[in-house]
């Protein structure tokens, strides 16, 4: 497809007074904080589909954002842990274009991340790789083409591995700041797993792990704490200190494989996390 190098893109949002605005992209890149808006169009309710739009609480930001399928969620989840990223948002920015016959063509990413260094990204969230056909794929084209030139970035993001999402999406439980515990509790958590040990093991020789746990798992999903991500969860997983940045599950490293599955999560009240059973102690913000 043949595209215009970059004079005709255009860019439309919602402005924080409710107003639509539409302005050059060049300008737009530089000038608008596209993460604290709101969606530029509604996502589409698709009658018989299981999981429909709702809001994502952000660990990073403290805010909503808007989400339109299990697919979005799952990668708000992955960029709510990574440390470069300090923004979120759904469906922001509608950019416009001409394509090479004059015709006007639009497309609205499913999401903006905002990185620590003013960078950003916007990205699809397809449930599967051919997801929106070619559409998708042309708009892909210019998409990339358009960020490229802001030094931004564009992806169509893979869907997780099972393994990874269903671990993911146990800990997100416990992403909201009450579950850290009194400052005395996080700080013994931390120096017990100063060094490898399995999880249980550290949990009991802190306290009750009922109390324990929640504090655990707080500290694993914003990377105080580590452990292996493509193994299911379970009470004998090795739990470490941090060294350096978060584990890797950010966009360039969710193709991990499955391994296979351990004993789960079980005693003392803790489900399985593989499975995603018993959210008796999860208390995160959904």
């Amino acid at each position: 497809m043949q595209t215009d190098t970059g004079s005709e893109w255009e860019a439309v949002f919602v402005d924080p007074v409710g107003q639509v605005v539409q302005q050059r992209w060049a300008d737009a890149v530089l000038a608008v904080a596209f993460e604290e808006l709101e969606p530029v169009s509604a996502f589409p309710v698709v009658p018989g589909r299981r999981w429909g739009p709702g809001q994502w609480w952000s660990a990073t930001t403290g805010r909503h954002v808007a989400c339109g399928s299990a697919a979005m969620r799952a990668q708000l989840m992955v960029l709510d842990r990574e440390p470069e990223v300090v923004g979120l948002a759904g469906r922001p920015v509608r950019l416009l274009w001409r394509d090479a016959r004059g015709q006007v063509r639009s497309w609205v990413p499913q999401l903006f991340a905002r990185h620590r260094d003013g960078t950003a990204l916007l990205a699809d969230c397809p449930s599967h790789p051919d997801a929106c056909g070619e559409r998708a794929q042309r708009a892909a084209t210019v998409l990339q083409a358009a960020c490229a030139q802001a030094g931004w970035s564009y992806r169509r993001l893979e869907p997780l591995e099972k393994t990874l999402s269903a671990n993911l999406k146990w800990l997100t439980g416990y992403r909201h700041p009450r579950n850290a515990g009194p400052p005395r509790l996080a700080a013994a958590v931390r120096e017990v797993f100063a060094q490898p040990r399995p999880l249980i093991e550290g949990a009991e020789a802190v306290g009750d792990p009922i109390e324990v746990l929640p504090a655990v798992f707080h500290a694993l999903w914003h990377g105080h704490l580590t452990t292996p991500l493509d193994v299911p969860l379970n009470e004998r997983v090795l739990v470490g200190g941090r060294e350096g940045r978060r584990p890797g599950t950010g966009p360039e490293s969710l193709t991990s494989s499955s391994a296979s599955a351990g004993d789960h999560l079980a005693t003392n009240g803790v489900g399985d996390a593989a499975s995603g059973t018993d959210d008796r102690h999860r208390g995160g913000g959904r």
